[in-house]
């Protein structure tokens, strides 16, 4: 019936070299390999350290995201370090609805 005929013995090697001849291809247009990522960290940073309120004040507007990514943490965790700088007046509360909060540092 149908399907497809049985290679020779010759076809499937030149079938075998033309893959390894793709993989080092492959391989060498790979390049540099990539940044190693490193686990979030589940507390967060924090509240009375100096070093970092000053990046805090740096940045002009606070979300959840700005602070998970700088500070390497998880998102919950970054909600909950705007929550406790908040209650101690580092920043201010700009908008927000359940999704995401905007703050501000005060001066």
């Amino acid at each position: 019936m149908g399907g497809k005929k049985k290679l020779s013995l010759k076809q499937m090697e030149r079938v075998q070299d033309k893959k390894d001849e793709e993989d080092k291809k492959k391989k060498e247009k790979a390049g540099p390999p990539t940044k190693e990522r490193k686990p979030l960290a589940i507390l967060p940073p924090d509240v009375k350290s100096q070093k970092i309120l000053g990046e805090l004040k740096k940045m002009p507007v606070l979300t959840p995201y700005t602070v998970a990514s700088r500070f390497n943490v998880r998102m919950s965790a970054a909600k909950d370090f705007l929550e406790q700088l908040e209650e101690s007046g580092v920043v201010q509360l700009v908008s927000g609805s359940h999704n995401i909060k905007i703050y501000k540092p005060c001066d």
